[in-house]
């Protein structure tokens, strides 16, 4: 019978955690969150939520290696056109594009020596099957320096089908996008970040800024 293992005050506040350093309008809205654990983005169709996630994965990579799963659209015409219109490096060979993958080829590279240390998965919807709670459980637990970034669409004002919404109970960042504004909330400072400040304003008809 495995005994529980508990530690005490003073050894909870010697633990030291990765985290990243952000600085500017992205530590204002997300802190220094660890690398580890997970996000959540989620959104309904064509409000920015594929922009948002490629720039947020190019300045996560600048950080640490980072692997973007198009799931849903794979390097289509349509991804590529997002790609564009977030004006990312194409020489950034920290920011890994892959389309569809099973689940365990993930976890198969996820076991090796210099595995990315930030997956983004776009989306929940395609993997609705295999991202189950015991699953999500496993992967805290086994990959415990990796952070797990999911994108879902959204029905009625909440992440869709159940893996969604299990996600955003799971979450610790949670990332709203609507009108190519990015609300921020969960265990964070929180705020708003704006994708396309113009497209933003005319979306909302006001003066929407950066961590409102």
């Amino acid at each position: 019978m495995a005994r529980i293992k508990a530690i005490y005050g003073k050894q909870l506040l010697e633990k030291t955690y990765k985290t990243f350093p952000f600085e500017g309008e992205w530590a204002r809205a997300l802190g220094n969150p660890e690398v580890a654990g997970f996000w959540l983005i989620y959104g309904k169709e064509k409000q920015g939520k594929t922009w948002f996630s490629l720039k947020l994965a190019e300045h996560l990579s600048t950080y640490e290696t980072t692997m973007y799963i198009s799931a849903e659209q794979g390097t289509s015409k349509t991804f590529q056109d997002a790609y564009m219109r977030a004006q990312l490096d194409p020489f950034n060979r920290r920011l890994k594009i892959v389309p569809y993958t099973e689940i365990a080829e993930i976890e198969n590279t996820l076991g090796k020596q210099r595995s990315s240390k930030v997956v983004i998965i776009d989306n929940t919807t395609i993997y609705k099957d295999e991202l189950t709670a015991p699953k999500l459980r496993e992967w805290s637990r086994k990959y415990r320096n990796t952070l797990f970034i999911f994108l879902s669409h959204e029905e009625k004002g909440e992440p869709d089908l159940a893996v969604g919404r299990l996600c955003k109970k799971l979450a610790e960042i949670v990332i709203r996008v609507e009108g190519l504004a990015c609300h921020v909330s969960g265990r964070c400072p929180g705020g708003t970040l704006v994708i396309d400040e113009e497209k933003a304003q005319l979306y909302y008809d006001t003066n929407i800024t950066l961590n409102t």
